[in-house]
């Protein structure tokens, strides 16, 4: 399908097509890369990535990973680049998903991923959410700046969310999805979740959001607390007290660790793998987290995606939200950092008007429970649509 008669940009068809010198370049330097020597921590689950699992890992990737089968399925997906200009005067070129209905009344989605993600986490999810008819949705899922194949921030000045913001905005305005033509509906957990928000404060044609990913921004009633709840707090408490060093990391040293996670497939695989096996219900196939770290290895994502914990961790207080839309919030219990019905309803101000709590799922919901999330959209824009009545 081609985009609205009404779009004002012109996205350009994009395959991914990594260069074999870099596969093998990849290969050879993976084979080189050591592993340190056995220490008594990487048999500890609590001090990060397990020994046994990294040396495992390491000989899966290059005996038996083929990048070439993933880049052939993640190429069956219609993906786009196109320049967006912002206010500040950053030109960048995103990268984008882009599937079509035919529908003309379908719903427009936006999917937005966080660190450490990349589009791909959303391809289940795209799957499950095209068959649906009632409704129907256009699907539009970009790489943030920073990340797989769109730009990198500007060279020469900070960067911050804000501006992803309004490049995001101007993206889906320019796509021909802007309010006069219904405007859409943005869905993000992690960096997604605080891109979302922004986006249903600063822009009309944002006209509701659904979060699998609710981060708090201020103290919270502690009267009438479900079990879920009070498990909820134990998982932020030891989110807070063990594993948030990363982001402070990111956050004050982002040059360092840029050049570290740079250097060597392995040093990229303790930092992301970690992540994806802690922050999960179950642990991810070996081939999801290859395929995941393989991506960023070859766009060069590690270093260039950082930047928003600067803002994130430095600058707290630009994450509050001034709600103004209507809030879907699915719950995953697995969560970082879950947040349970009666904080979110305190926190989004009586904008959450749609909730549901799972039983499982963790932090990666698309591509951890993709039938569930995408079920949840559905009710939401069902339920969106009760309300227009």
């Amino acid at each position: 399908m081609s985009f609205p008669k009404n779009a004002t940009l012109s996205p350009v068809p994009f395959k991914i097509a990594v260069p074999q010198k870099e596969i093998d370049d990849f290969k050879t330097l993976l084979q080189l890369s050591q592993l340190p020597p056995p220490i008594w921590e990487g048999t500890q689950p609590q001090f990060g990535v397990q020994s046994k699992w990294m040396s495992e890992t390491k000989e899966y990737w290059e005996t038996k990973f083929d990048w070439r089968s993933h880049e052939a399925e993640i190429n069956k997906y219609p993906q786009y680049t196109v320049p967006i200009t912002s206010s500040l005067g950053a030109t960048l070129d995103i990268h984008f998903i882009a599937h079509l209905s035919s529908d003309p009344d379908a719903v427009t989605l936006l999917l937005l991923h966080g660190w450490p993600g990349s589009f791909i986490e959303f391809l289940d999810l795209i799957t499950t959410l095209s068959a649906s008819t009632t409704p129907a949705f256009n699907i539009i899922v970009p790489s943030l700046p920073g990340y797989a194949f769109s730009s990198g921030p500007p060279l020469d000045r900070d960067f911050d969310l804000a501006e992803v913001g309004e490049m995001l905005n101007s993206l889906m305005v320019g796509l021909g999805f802007g309010k006069e033509s219904g405007g859409y509906i943005a869905q993000g957990g992690d960096i997604g979740s605080f891109l979302s928000r922004l986006l249903q404060e600063r822009y009309e044609d944002c006209k509701a959001i659904h979060l699998n990913a609710l981060f708090p921004t201020d103290t919270y009633p502690t009267e009438n607390l479900t079990p879920s709840d009070l498990r909820g707090l134990e998982r932020a408490k030891a989110f807070r007290t063990t594993g948030g060093a990363y982001g402070l990391t990111h956050a004050t040293r982002p040059s360092t660790i840029g050049h570290v996670l740079s250097s060597t497939p392995l040093a990229l695989l303790a930092w992301v793998g970690e992540k994806l096996l802690e922050w999960t219900d179950e642990d991810p196939s070996v081939e999801a987290v290859l395929r995941l770290v393989t991506l960023w290895w070859f766009t060069k994502t590690a270093p260039r995606a950082i930047y928003p914990y600067r803002q994130i961790f430095r600058r707290p207080d630009s994450a509050k939200t001034v709600w103004k839309k209507p809030v879907g919030y699915s719950l995953f219990p697995e969560d970082i950092i879950p947040t349970g019905k009666i904080w979110a309803e305190f926190e989004t101000e009586g904008k959450m008007v749609w909730f549901k709590e799972h039983e499982t799922g963790g932090h990666f919901a698309a591509m951890e429970k993709p039938k569930a999330l995408a079920e949840d959209l559905v009710q939401f824009v069902l339920f969106l649509k009760g309300l227009e009545k």
